[in-house]
């Protein structure tokens, strides 16, 4: 089984939570507000995750669009999107800005971070996506690159970061053998990045060249042929 909602829209924690009943507005936000990931209720859950294999998938740049000023203004994204989507999105990122002074979210959005830590390091499966949601500030591909980097953030090494958003995901679709990692024999679906990631998680932003299916595409050109058209089809 797979869990895709991750804790900020989980409202088991609510007090009037009623069986069967997803509390309306922000009842669960606010609820995890008091909650920290070391107490017994966030700690029984996460146990009882383990217990039934409920893989986690991590959608963080998602939640970061939602924290004011935090989610990077990437150039990439930017010009990747149709004029009106982008002018959409940035309208929306200033009105979040505007009221970051009673904002929820940059401690929200941090106890995400610890849950996802403290899930993994309990032996949980984290998984690493994207979701086509929020308000269109995350862009597959890029929005990738930025879930690594989060992971990062969130107390992961670069190495695990990687390892959670490649090997783990092979791992939960039982294709281990065949994807997931490099070795003799298995797919060689690859990306050459130029630095190292593993000293600056940064450098993950910067792919050369893209291997799918053994053939090589530049990434320059393909970054080209998208700009403009994110939210037009």
């Amino acid at each position: 089984m797979i869990w895709n909602t991750v804790l900020l829209v989980d409202t088991e924690f609510a007090a009037d939570k009623k069986p069967g009943v997803c509390p309306g507005g922000a009842t669960g936000e606010k609820s995890l507000l008091g909650m920290d990931i070391k107490s017994a209720a966030m700690q029984e859950m996460i146990r009882d995750l383990i217990a039934h294999h409920v893989a986690v998938t991590s959608t963080l740049p998602v939640f970061e669009t939602f924290v004011p000023n935090r989610a990077p203004l990437d150039a990439r994204v930017l010009d990747a999107m149709l004029p009106e989507a982008r002018i959409a999105y940035l309208r929306t990122r200033a009105s979040i800005s505007d009221g970051a002074a009673k904002s929820d979210w940059p401690a929200l959005f941090k106890k995400e971070l610890e849950f996802e830590r403290e899930f993994s390091k309990q032996g949980g499966l984290l998984l690493a996506g994207l979701d086509p949601t929020g308000y269109g500030g995350v862009i597959a591909g890029f929005g990738d690159q930025r879930e690594v980097e989060l992971l990062v953030e969130a107390g992961f090494t670069s190495f695990e970061a990687i390892h959670i958003a490649t090997s783990n995901g092979a791992a939960f679709l039982g294709e281990l053998d065949t994807i997931g990692t490099l070795a003799a024999g298995k797919t060689a679906d690859v990306v050459v990045i130029q630095g190292d990631p593993a000293a600056n998680i940064k450098d993950i932003e910067n792919v050369k060249i893209v291997f799918k299916d053994g053939v090589g595409y530049d990434s320059a050109k393909l970054i080209e042929s998208a700009k403009g058209q994110v939210g037009l089809r």
